[in-house]
């Protein structure tokens, strides 16, 4: 029975990080035509986040934990939009690095993790009853 129980901390645990991920993206998707409202600002910049196996001492288990939610450093976009406010000397503006699509598949890809998780802790819980079910008889 102890093994069932690890399993269910270690499945919830990678609920967790698929939920953090999950609102990692909703925010990028959300942000994704923030732009910045004078020359010199800069639009939306999406956020990535990465995971790392952390031993939880208490338990003696590997579980994934949330490393580091930073941002992605690459390039910009432009839209030419002469009359927008934060549009540069060329009529240029700044977009945000948010590809939707991307935010998309990786929605859900991380929509999958979490499900494949949660089956994984009712199949343990299941199999938690049917031993307690045993041990009454």
């Amino acid at each position: 029975m102890d093994d069932i129980i690890k399993t269910m901390r270690i499945s919830s645990a990678g609920m967790r990080v698929q939920g953090a991920r999950l609102k990692v993206i909703s925010e990028n998707l959300a942000n994704a035509d923030s732009l910045a409202q004078d020359p010199n600002g800069k639009p939306y910049r999406r956020k990535l986040i990465t995971f790392k196996n952390e031993l939880d001492r208490a338990t003696g288990l590997n579980k994934v934990e949330v490393d580091k939610i930073r941002p992605d450093t690459s390039d910009f976009g432009k839209r030419f939009d002469p009359n927008h406010p934060a549009a540069d000397e060329d009529g240029y503006v700044l977009t945000p690095n948010v590809n939707s699509l991307i935010e998309m598949t990786d929605m859900r890809e991380a929509q999958r993790s979490y499900e494949a998780n949660l089956e994984v802790i009712k199949a343990s819980k299941a199999m938690l009853s049917g031993a307690i079910d045993v041990l009454r008889r």
